[in-house]
């Protein structure tokens, strides 16, 4: 198996070092689409040039743009959101329903650029890929897999220098994470744009009755995956905790 492609902007780097940088980084970030001039950001990538800012704040900046955005927070499902993050930030799969949970809970309550940076400022992105080492491809490596089937999820998430990760909005990936087992790798049953089908999801919440503080419930949500955004925020304006979100057959 080939070894990942490893970019890093060096000061002796030139401006053709530069270019082949940012197209690495629109690639990795944006998913492999195609970026018309119109929407690439020029103030950021002239800042990279000068080197006022690194390669992350740069990744930073793109995360964040009206084109991410539109494309992956406000068209897909929140699952399918916080996993492409998972995939084009720190270069690997959610390798748990834990995981993926506190990802969806936090875009909610504190908004889509906490959840951007959250991934931009922890840990594992920093010794993954420092400040100037392009974010890649880290799913079929020992060290990004904690466990075994996080290589198969990988597989499942990123098929290959074709794929566009906005042509799917729904998550390939939650039925698995949720319930700690391998996918089958298979062509993709998720909706895609114009396709008329689209996949429910059950949510799980645990919280207290509205007339009854000191009594706890859980409560199930069945829901399609164009739903979920709004039925989580009505969730979470009740203060309820969300235990799972699993996939509904």
């Amino acid at each position: 198996m080939a070894s990942p492609m490893i970019l890093e902007l060096w000061p002796t780097s030139g401006l053709e070092d530069i270019q082949t940088v940012i197209r690495a980084v629109y690639k990795q970030v944006l998913g492999n689409p195609h970026v018309m001039e119109s929407e690439r950001l020029v103030t950021a990538e002239s800042q990279l040039a000068d080197r006022s800012i690194s390669v992350r704040e740069f990744v930073r900046a793109v995360a964040k743009s009206d084109f991410y955005r539109s494309r992956y927070f406000e068209s897909c499902a929140p699952y399918r959101f916080v996993e492409l993050n998972f995939l084009h930030l720190l270069g690997r799969a959610p390798q748990s329903q834990a995981e993926v949970s506190e990802h969806i809970v936090r875009c909610i309550s504190e908004g889509y650029e906490a959840e951007i940076d959250s991934y931009i400022d922890s840990a594992e992105y920093q010794e993954a890929f420092g400040e100037n080492v392009v974010p890649y491809d880290r799913g079929k490596s020992s060290e990004a897999n904690a466990k075994q089937v996080g290589y198969n999820r990988m597989f499942v998430l990123d098929r290959g220098p074709a794929q566009v990760d906005s042509a799917v909005q729904a998550s390939q990936l939650v039925f698995a994470v949720a319930t700690n087992s391998a996918n089958e790798i298979k062509p993709s049953s998720a909706r895609v744009i114009g396709s008329g089908t689209e996949k429910r999801f059950k949510i799980l919440v645990r919280g207290s009755k509205f007339d009854s503080p000191r009594r706890i419930s859980t409560t199930e949500y069945l829901v399609p995956a164009s739903k979920m955004t709004p039925q989580i925020q009505r969730i979470n304006r009740t203060s309820g905790k969300i235990v799972s979100i699993t996939e509904v057959s």
